[in-house]
């Protein structure tokens, strides 16, 4: 069993040094020259290794002796053969504890002999200061162990130095430091002992490891106060080093050289004279450029018989002594030298390194950044008085540091994301392309250089494919502005328009890749305030009052400082107040940490050491409930697959640990089918494409994402033809592509131009030099409007925006035997018609711009600004196309893409005046994905309108639930996307429903509950004890204290919202129960019906398969009091209560031609009468939602699967 405990702090504690033999030898020879001989340099040797669990089955139930630490241990030291034969022991106990120990297979203790002591052990004739440095070690599976190293001389008639070295799994390189500097207190005053070091590591072993989030580990080691900071997510490493000391070696510009040189993966060579600084600053370098990850060989430190490591025909990071700085340099070429003692950056073949800048832009934003920073903390301090505590002090300084490293962070995550910001524009995530060649042509012509060796790196494949598996790490949130999380804060906040301009990239076509008016006007004005500018990552918890170990949670500062305070810690886990504490005297301590406490993942090492394997798995159940962020997955597969038959038997019993196994798994299997799916190039296709392979190709190359769209290119590319598009014509598109949208990219308007237009305008389309009523020059298009480039002053002649034009028409004026073509344009704001003699383009001409009238026309009526950016991709597809064929069925082909103008005028797009007047607007949840989605649910949740950036209130917020699982968030005081996926699950959601400002709770047909913190957006916690849930309600009075559920089965679930644990729980033999509603106190289970409450004891009912919406009185259930036809209403769908009115969404009408309207009635409860139909969807009304009384929101059916914000009267 003990394989599978997880480590604390320690892994190893390993001693290194020269024997006693060997000492004797060497100080007999030296004994038998004169005194001129040089001092030898002797191999060192493993002289201990001490590994935990330093306790076995047999001596952790045993409770006498007064709670004295037991020697006898199943994994004893590690002791050095001796040539002589020895007997064997006779006692049993004897022989147990002479047993060579079972090493971690991730050291090499012939390695570490060596790196303990990289410039080889000396012997002097003189004592000298002891000495710290810092190691990482990894197997050649890329799995890591980080090391701290004490060297210290001790007198054997000459003086010879030995190395305790203490090995973790987790880079705590302070926090080692400080327990080795502990234990050197105890050396100065006693002799080493194997005894000694054995206790010392029995303590660290007993260290548990804090979880990702806000919990914190400090304990008393004597005379320190040790603290081991928590990592801010499972897939970063623990940050507990001093992030500034390159900015201390290096200037800003060498920094960002040292960066691109790793995101290049160059052969990277360290040198100091002082070992301690190789590995602290490589370490630093490694955290600047997260979430990108090194992939390749990495050893900080190498001493000098590993030199020819150097040679490694792969890239690499590697440390030496300043001694071997010229031995390394011949020895290889291209290699990059860095000198930290003397800051400079150079190259084994040249002066300087060769090699492409990082972009300017991001360059110049850190620069200016990294400036700013105050780096010296004896500034810091100048206005404090002296301190009498040292822990008090070191508190101080620890503090400082964690701001200063938090401002690194956020400095250099700044520059990763300036960098690779529109790398997601260019991926397909369905099919898992990243679209190269269009990344690389839409970076400027300077940074291009620099892209085109990044893109060849494993360490940006890897990134792509964390974007492609839509991981969440700290990158992701830097693309969409998410509301402020007080604790943790786990997250980055980027400037909301920054990050909407962000967001338009990602999901839409390459219509925004144009370069607006602003970016024109100023293409790197942005300074450093307009990016990041919140703090960077969960804010690292204050620590609580002094204990001997302490999982510290919410306390402030002046806990710390006064000692008096906090004095109701007595359930928080303490251990080893005393070196001889018993380990069920600790398990007793640890075992008062509540269920629903993230605590209680500290318990599992104790619960396996007793075997106690169903408690532990128990514990997880609770975890997962808990807070399932911080749920160690892999950790519990382990601890499931180390169940013996019986125990398995006994878990697969009880239904909730047999849903956690299930549960763990299945994650467990999909992670690993989402590692190891690859990342594709986008390729041209070389076969004939029938329409899904033209579809696949299309998205692929990140044209358009749009299913419909692309069906209708299909079909214009293979108008008059067989239905398939060859691989010629395929590439002769996508070449005219990416040519019209270089032609945008190349327009250089004036600057006097530019300022009739918005800022947010982009030139999508040029004609070429015409005659005009005008005068001569050229028409463009931009978004918004048509307007004459003339060669004459003021060069801008506005012809006419899109939703002022009247009528557009061809006519043809005779020349001679020719009739030559003209564009005329009507506008409602001219009396002269513009007139233009586009020849040969005409007929293209008209085409677009009655294509982006009809948009601009149907954006304004339906209330739907998506209309107008569909209508301008459908006008680019048709300049490609016409653009690739050049032919004289060219413009019949484009015809097959212009959309809008073909459906302006059907009934089923007309809007009536009615739903005009009380339409406000719509948005489009699936925007980001190739098909739309059913708006299964909706939740408006209130806020502020005003608040400051420190307040936790957000603004309010719109919830939307998509199939699949996926949970759309919108801000609804701009309506523009807040959090563009959150994945609950992956079945349908049936309700959705707010608990308190910090909580929502989301119901699932998977018959799970989940539960979304509202502040980091994040789904934390779980109920699973339910079937297929259907509604959630909750009693009216606050503050909610408990909660119902129903389930499709009939049971009915009250919830205990503080515990999450269920309280009472009924079952109803009706069938198929649908809803739930509280009213009266009586709760009303309702079958195949949905329910509305009313005013004064009424009820209004309908039902999926019905026209009628019933009135029932609640003291009379025999027959309704009232019947209200529907009329065309073929069934409901769902239905609320806003004011004196009850809003009924409907099934979708059947229309002819494949077309659905899905219609909302709405009913005046007081007349009893429906006062208006509202038509604004083409696909059956799905949800209802109310906002504060004053608005209602609908969201529709897949074929139209949008949500329409309708004013409430």
């Amino acid at each position: 069993m003990a394989d599978h405990v997880p480590s604390g702090l320690l892994e190893a504690c390993v001693v290194v040094g020269a024997s006693e033999d060997k000492l004797k030898d060497v100080c007999q020879s030296l004994k038998q020259v004169d005194g001129t001989t040089d001092m030898p340099v002797l191999d060192p040797e493993v002289l201990q290794v001490h590994v935990p669990p330093f306790v076995t089955k047999g001596n952790t139930g045993e409770s006498g002796g007064h709670g004295t630490f037991s020697r006898v241990q199943r994994r004893e030291s590690f002791i050095q053969k001796d040539e002589r034969p020895v007997s064997a022991p006779s006692d049993p106990v004897e022989a147990e504890s002479t047993k060579v120990v079972g090493v971690p297979k991730e050291i090499d203790l012939m390695a570490l002999s060596h790196l303990c002591f990289p410039g080889g052990l000396q012997v002097t004739d003189e004592p000298k200061e002891e000495q710290f440095h810092f190691l990482v070690l990894t197997d050649v599976f890329g799995n890591q162990t980080h090391g701290v190293v004490l060297r210290c001389y001790r007198p054997f008639q000459l003086y010879t130095a030995h190395a305790i070295c203490v090995i973790s799994k987790h880079p705590y390189y302070n926090a080692l430091k400080d327990c080795l500097s502990c234990f050197l207190v105890q050396l100065r005053t006693c002799r080493l002992s194997e005894e000694m070091v054995k206790e010392f590591a029995a303590k660290l072993s007993l260290v548990p490891i804090p979880p990702p989030g806000q919990l914190h580990v400090m304990f008393n080691l004597r005379p320190l106060m040790v603290f081991l900071p928590a990592r801010e997510d499972k897939d970063l490493p623990a940050v507990d080093l001093d992030l500034h000391l390159p900015f201390l070696c290096f200037t800003s510009e060498q920094i960002l050289q040292i960066i691109t040189g790793i995101l290049m993966e160059q052969k990277v060579v360290f040198f100091s004279a002082d070992w301690s600084r190789l590995t602290l600053v490589a370490e630093c370098f490694l955290l600047y450029i997260q979430p990108l990850r090194w992939q390749h060989p990495y050893a900080p430190i190498l001493s000098h018989q590993m030199l020819d490591f150097t040679m490694a025909p792969t890239a690499f990071i590697m440390g030496c002594h300043l001694n071997q700085f010229q031995e390394v340099a011949a020895e290889t070429v291209d290699l990059m030298l860095i000198n930290i003692d003397d800051g400079t950056v150079s190259s084994s073949c040249h002066e300087t390194v060769d090699i492409p800048d990082i972009p300017f832009a991001s360059a110049e934003c850190f620069i200016k950044r990294s400036q700013k920073l105050q780096l010296q903390y004896d500034l810091e301090v100048c206005r404090q008085g002296a301190g009498a505590d040292i822990n008090e002090m070191r508190m101080l300084r620890r503090q400082w540091q964690q701001n200063l490293n938090r401002d690194i962070q956020k400095i250099t995550l700044e520059l990763i994301v300036n960098t690779f910001r529109d790398v997601s524009s260019h991926l397909n995530y369905e099919h898992r392309v990243f679209n190269s060649e269009g990344f690389l042509n839409n970076r400027e012509l300077a940074d291009q250089p620099f892209y085109k060796k990044v893109l060849e790196t494993h360490i940006f494949h890897s990134f792509l494919k964390d974007r492609l598996n839509r991981k969440m790490d700290v990158f992701t949130p830097c693309l969409f502005p998410i509301p402020a999380c007080p604790f943790p804060q786990r997250l980055i906040h980027c400037n909301p328009t920054h990050l909407l301009l962000s967001f338009l990239r990602m999901n839409a076509t390459n219509i925004s890749r144009r370069h607006t008016m602003q970016e024109m006007a100023k293409k790197y004005s942005t300074g450093p305030d307009h990016h990041l500018t919140k703090s960077l990552g969960m804010r690292f918890s204050n620590l609580g009052e002094e204990r001997h170990l302490s999982l510290l949670r919410k306390s402030s500062l002046n806990k710390i400082l006064n000692p008096k305070s906090g004095e109701n810690w007595g359930k928080i886990l303490e251990a080893f107040p005393k070196c001889t504490a018993n380990s069920m005297l600790l398990g007793m301590a640890i075992f008062h940490v509540p269920p629903d406490d993230s605590a209680l993942l500290a318990r599992y090492p104790f619960r396996t050491l007793v075997l106690s394997r169903l408690d532990a798995l128990s514990d997880f159940q609770s975890l997962y409930k808990t807070d399932i962020e911080i749920f160690p997955s892999g950790l519990v597969k382990t601890l499931v697959d180390s169940l013996e038959k019986d125990e398995r038997s006994q878990a697969d019993g009880r239904p909730e640990l047999k849903r956690l196994i299930s549960k763990v798994m299945k994650d467990n299997e999909i992670v690993l089918v989402q590692t190891d799916d690859p990342v594709k190039n986008f390729k041209l296709p070389k076969s004939h494409m029938q329409p899904d392979d033209f579809v696949k190709h299309i998205q692929e190359s990140g044209v358009v994402k749009d299913v419909a769209t692309i069906y209708r290119l299909f079909e214009a590319l293979t108008l008059g033809q067989l239905k398939q598009v060859d691989p010629e014509l395929f590439g002769m598109f996508y070449t005219s592509w990416k040519e019209t949208g270089a032609k945008a990219e190349d327009i250089d308007l004036p600057a006097e131009v530019m300022q009739f237009l918005d800022a947010n305008e982009c030139v999508y389309k040029l004609s070429s030099c015409v005659k005009t009523n005008q005068g001569v020059g050229k028409i463009a298009m931009t978004q918004k409007r048509i307007f004459l480039l003339t060669d004459a002053r003021p060069g801008f002649v506005e012809i006419s925006k899109f939703r002022d034009i009247e009528e557009v028409n061809i006519s043809f004026a005779p020349l001679l035997l020719l009739r030559i073509p003209s564009l005329k344009i009507k506008s409602s704001l001219k009396k002269e018609v513009f007139e233009a003699s586009l020849k040969s383009e005409c007929d293209l001409w008209n085409l677009l711009i009655k294509e982006m009238w009809a948009g601009r026309k149907m954006a304004d009526e339906h209330k739907d600004p998506q209309y107008m950016q569909q209508a301008l991709t459908n006008v680019l597809l048709m300049d490609a196309v016409v653009g690739c064929l050049r032919t004289q069925k060219a413009i019949a082909a484009a015809s097959k893409l212009a959309y809008f103008d073909s459906v302006k005028d059907e009934v089923s797009m007309m809007v009536p005046k009615t739903t005009s007047e009380m339409l406000k607007h719509k948005i489009n949840p699936s925007l980001d994905l190739p098909t739309p989605q059913t708006v299964h649910v909706l939740l408006y949740t209130p806020g502020q309108l005003y608040y400051s950036e420190a307040d936790a209130t957000r603004n309010p917020k719109l919830w939307c639930a998509l199939s699949g699982g996926r949970v759309v968030v919108f801000d609804a005081t701009s309506w523009s996307m807040s959090q563009n996926s959150i994945q609950v699950g992956y079945c349908q959601l049936n309700c959705m429903l707010r608990l308190d400002k910090d909580q929502v709770w989301i119901a699932s047909q998977d018959s799970i509950i989940y539960i979304i913190d509202t502040r980091s957006m994040s789904c934390n916690k779980q109920l699973t004890d339910c079937c297929m849930i259907f509604v959630l309600i909750r009693p009216s009075s606050p503050p909610p204290s408990q909660m119902y559920s129903c389930s499709s089965d009939g049971t009915v679930i009250l919830w205990d919202v503080s515990t999450l644990k269920v309280k009472k729980q009924f079952n109803l033999t009706c069938g198929r129960l649908v809803s739930i509603q509280l009213f009266n106190g009586s709760l009303w289970c309702c079958k195949l019906t949905t329910v509305s409450l009313g005013a004064r004891d009424q009820l209004w009912t309908s039902c999926s398969d019905s026209d009628e919406l019933c009135l029932w009185h609640s003291e009379d259930l025999t027959k309704p009091v009232l019947r209200i036809q529907l009329q065309n209403c073929p069934g409901v769908n769902c239905m609320i209560k806003v004011k004196n009115q009850i809003w009924v969404g409907c099934r979708g009408q059947r229309l002819g031609h494949g077309r659905v309207r899905g219609k909302i009635y709405v009913v005046n409860t007081e007349e009893h009468s429906v006062e208006k139909e509202l038509m604004a969807h083409t696909d059956s009304v799905q949800a209802l939602c109310s906002a504060e009384g004053r608005y209602v929101l609908s969201g529709s059916d897949c074929q139209d699967g949008k949500i329409a914000i309708w004013k409430v009267e």
